[in-house]
């Protein structure tokens, strides 16, 4: 897994860069990251839609087809709309969730906040997000972005990774730590 990650954020991070770039010249960062932030809801939600994206079957070709439909009825940012067609045309939208994390980092460096990984058996409320948000605030002392994942086998509550440092709250691994403590016991 570390290994896949590692390819990801190579393959990820200089369509990430020329992205920030371009929507930094242009003087639209906020504006590409909540049309990157849509989409991201969009395969958070969908798990049809994270298969098609991830999906070593479908080619490029009919990935990028089946993207320009769906652009031509979003209201989407047209540099993120020509921007996720070339990523489909490079066959590159396995890495999708990985170039719009990248990019959320880059525009968080430039605004001088961290970024922090949050994963959540559900997808969080905007409420449940700025509480998190505050909470880690207080506790780094610096503005997070966040930065949602969906992952239904946590069950209930949340892994938060924050540079290094992983905080795990999460049903699943407490229900394995307890499998391990009867191990011990019996």
């Amino acid at each position: 897994m570390a290994a896949q990650n590692s390819v990801l954020t190579q393959i990820a991070r200089p369509y990430a860069s020329a992205l920030f770039d371009l929507a930094s010249s242009e003087n639209q960062l906020a504006s590409v990251e909540t049309s990157l932030s849509d989409v991201l809801r969009l395969i958070g939600e969908s798990a049809d839609f994270a298969h098609f994206l991830r999906s070593p079957v479908i080619s490029g070709d009919n990935k990028a087809s089946a993207l320009n439909t769906l652009l031509a009825k979003a209201t989407t940012n047209p540099l993120v709309a020509n921007f996720l067609r070339l990523v489909a045309r490079n066959g590159r939208l396995f890495a999708l969730d990985a170039i719009i994390a990248g990019f959320r980092e880059l525009t968080a460096k430039a605004r001088g906040e961290l970024t922090a990984d949050v994963t959540s058996a559900a997808p969080l409320n905007a409420n449940q997000l700025a509480a998190l948000g505050e909470t880690l605030k207080a506790k780094i002392g610096k503005t997070v972005t966040l930065n949602q994942f969906v992952d239904p086998s946590l069950i209930g509550g949340l892994q938060v990774k924050v540079g290094s440092q992983m905080i795990d709250s999460s049903l699943k691994t407490k229900l394995a730590a307890m499998k391990i403590a009867m191990k011990e016991v019996g």
